[in-house]
């Protein structure tokens, strides 16, 4: 198999903005480690997302809240020194943003020792002037709304979030403050189909989804759930690439044509 990066310039923040105004499926998955990183850009993923999900599914927490700064740096390293192609984009893990100065210095460190491209963080309104101040420091940031797992104890669990009318007015406004502040990207969680389409449409910036319906410019799955060694409950979104697959590179590859082609996510991996 040839490598996609043969052929194919570096995925940057204008290449997601020109898939979206064109219509094309942004693929994204999590990756924590070289290996992977390398599998899955050759196969063709867009964006890799190194996830504080990594708490859970490396580290073996219960939840995100206890990574830090340093394990992002490391794992975003291990990340970048096996990539030329796909974009990387890396979560500021919990309370390393509590702060606009406190988030551009963990910025800082994820990009200028990590490699990171582009720092994700959760919240709506809250967030605006920390996402001003990155952005005017020349920080590509994408912002995270709907079911945020660091605010997990506060939502009372893992829940679509988005259901009554004042929710989901509170995130669309959110997704407009929020690119009006700058931020580049937007990432969905576990909200409604109707929802994150009536964002998609509102926000001129690229939407990735995860549990957020097809209408998203993009989607993205930790990878561990799409090849099915998920611990403990699977998630209502996640769907098994594996399971018709001969390699770990055939079910990736699954998985980018799957979104490429909008099969995936289908109607039952969506909330209404």
């Amino acid at each position: 198999m040839s490598s996609q990066t043969d052929n194919h310039p570096a995925v940057t923040l204008t290449t997601l903005r020109e898939m979206k105004q064109r219509g094309e499926k942004i693929a994204c998955l999590t990756a924590y480690d070289a290996s992977f990183a390398s599998l899955l850009e050759v196969a063709g993923v867009d964006v890799l997302l190194v996830g504080d999900s990594l708490g859970m599914v490396v580290q073996g927490h219960a939840s995100t809240l206890p990574v830090s700064v340093a394990d992002m740096v490391y794992h975003t390293a291990a990340v970048s020194r096996a990539c030329s192609r796909s974009l990387i984009i890396v979560d500021m893990p919990f309370m390393a943003d509590a702060l606009p100065q406190q988030a551009l210095e963990s910025a800082a460190a994820l990009m200028k020792e990590g490699g990171a491209q582009v720092v994700k963080l959760e919240g709506g309104a809250v967030m605006v002037e920390t996402v001003s101040l990155l952005s005017a420091r020349g920080i590509p940031v994408c912002a995270h709304l709907g079911l945020m797992p660091q605010s997990v104890n506060k939502l009372g669990g893992y829940r679509v979030q988005g259901r009554d009318d004042e929710s989901a007015h509170r995130i669309l406004e959110d997704a407009q403050l929020l690119e009006k502040a700058g931020a580049d990207l937007l990432l969905l969680e576990c909200v409604p189909s109707a929802l994150a389409e009536k964002i998609v449409q509102a926000v001129q910036v690229p939407v990735i989804g995860i549990g957020a319906g097809a209408g998203c410019d993009g989607q993205v799955l930790v990878l561990y759930d799409m090849l099915g060694v998920t611990q403990g409950k699977t998630p209502k979104f996640v769907r098994n690439f594996m399971q018709d697959a001969e390699s770990i590179s055939d079910a990736v590859e699954r998985y980018v044509s799957a979104v490429k082609e909008g099969a995936y996510p289908a109607p039952e991996h969506s909330f209404s």
